[in-house]
């Protein structure tokens, strides 16, 4: 008997509805990529193993899925390396390829490679699916799609500025409005570090701090114990968990507390720009939100950080995020080559959308206009028909068989099909066709050679 098939935890299959859907999004985000001057690039699945490893902290190391060599690649490794039941020591001698775990690091390793043909500041697209070892729950999945623009060769905070207004364009557009921008500064978190004696601590101060919405302060702190640091300096970073009020008063308190560290006065400088500079612009349906416990935990983030919550009541994971980079391209040896990036989180805005009813109507459309087949005679003109409504834009088919024509009624219904085309003995007769309106059930009778007329009236 034959086993049931199925398909990896963490993946799905996608239905022609849903990839009308998901197609929608895509284009949204697409359309205001290109409207804010950003070029597409696509980069490949996977990427040699030492390109990203060590990327992400040990973390993201973890959750990348390593592809095994062809091959005998077991016999290639020697005896000790294999007896040693080491996966850190092992797996770089059996794998030396990896699926990329997000769009940013392939990037930076583009720009290195192409940097001679790429015009200062660069400004890049990229929408294409990577793939991460995670834990498969609601809004995360192993297999998702990413859409990420980037620049590169440019310090100014205008462009933190621009990514808010970019953010708020789509969200707008897609009818999600009332997302909360939230942002931050990594060099306000290095300062906090600095000031509570855990600066050789950073990293794992900001992972830690990066699963406060997922597992609370209590656990948080715990944490950040286990890693090391000490319950005095958790302890004097107890301001960060109650700082509250407008983004003025909060930076205000973050002077007071980070007056003796250089770097973290800097990052209160920076937030104060962006965000006076967005206050000024003004935001369409989006909210911007000082949130001075956002972490980020990836290692690369030097700067300003950002995350996108759904509008309230919705309960699903951040739906966006990004920051600044100073020197990404450093780990592939170009030097001094600031950036900084957002993320759309593409399968958790489809499932918020879904929740919240905004996806158009027409989207279950994948077929305007179905001829109905009467036998061979007949067909041979239906196509002919179909033929000339395509190349005025509409979308027809002609159903394959001349079965009886009660069930291919019902496939027109099932297929969501608004037109049914009747063309039979007797319209061949008149050099005429009929035109069944299924939501009605209204018919119209056109001309054989007025196909552009019938076409505008359809489309229009």
């Amino acid at each position: 008997m034959a086993k049931k098939p199925s398909i990896p935890k963490g993946t799905r299959d996608f239905s022609p509805a849903e990839v009308a859907k998901r197609n929608y999004i895509i284009h949204t985000i697409k359309k205001h990529f290109e409207t804010y001057g950003f070029q597409p690039i696509e980069t490949p699945s996977f990427e040699n193993y030492d390109t990203l490893m060590g990327k992400y902290g040990d973390e993201g190391d973890r959750l990348i899925f390593k592809i095994l060599n062809s091959g005998d690649f077991i016999s290639k490794v020697d005896d000790v390396t294999y007896s040693s039941k080491n996966s850190a020591t092992l797996t770089p001698k059996i794998s030396e390829k990896a699926l990329r775990y997000d769009l940013t690091v392939p990037f930076a390793r583009y720009v290195v490679m192409h940097q001679n043909e790429i015009d200062f500041p660069f400004k890049r697209y990229q929408i294409q699916p990577v793939w991460r070892a995670d834990r498969p729950q609601k809004g995360r999945f192993r297999e998702f799609y990413q859409c990420d623009a980037d620049v590169v060769g440019a310090n100014s905070l205008l462009q933190e500025v621009e990514f808010v207004q970019l953010y708020d364009a789509v969200f707008t557009d897609l009818g999600l409005e009332g997302v909360t921008i939230k942002i931050n500064n990594r060099k306000i978190l290095s300062g906090i570090a600095e000031i509570i004696g855990a600066k050789h601590l950073l990293v794992d101060f900001t992972v830690a701090l990066d699963k406060l919405d997922k597992i609370g302060e209590e656990k948080v702190k715990e944490e950040m114990l286990q890693k090391g640091i000490s319950e005095a300096a958790i302890a004097k970073a107890q301001p960060l968990f109650d700082m509250s009020g407008t983004a003025a008063e909060q930076l205000e308190k973050l002077k007071a507390i980070l007056a003796y560290s250089e770097i973290g006065m800097l990052g209160v400088s920076e937030l104060e720009e962006i965000i006076a500079t967005v206050d000024l612009l003004g935001l369409q349906s989006a909210k911007l939100k000082l949130d001075v416990t956002l972490a980020r935990g990836l290692n690369y983030y030097t700067g300003a950080i950002f995350e996108v919550a759904s509008p309230e009541g919705v309960k699903m994971g951040s739906i966006g995020g990004g920051g600044r980079y100073d020197d990404l391209t450093g780990i592939f040896g170009l030097k001094d080559v600031s950036g900084v990036g957002i993320s759309f989180g593409l399968d958790r805005i489809y499932l918020v959308m879904e929740e919240l009813g905004l996806f158009p109507d027409s989207l279950d459309t994948s077929l305007d206009v179905l001829c109905l087949n009467f036998g061979k005679k007949e067909a041979q003109a239906a196509l002919q028909l179909v033929a000339d409504l395509r190349r005025n834009g509409v979308r027809a088919d002609l159903y394959p068989t001349d079965t009886k024509v009660q069930k291919q009624f019902k496939y027109a219904d099932k297929r969501g099909v608004p037109y049914v085309i009747l063309l039979g003995e007797e319209e061949l007769n008149t050099n005429a066709f009929v035109v069944k309106e299924m939501k009605s059930g209204g018919h119209k009778a056109y001309a054989i050679d007025a196909v552009a007329k019938f076409a505008k009236d359809i489309l229009n």
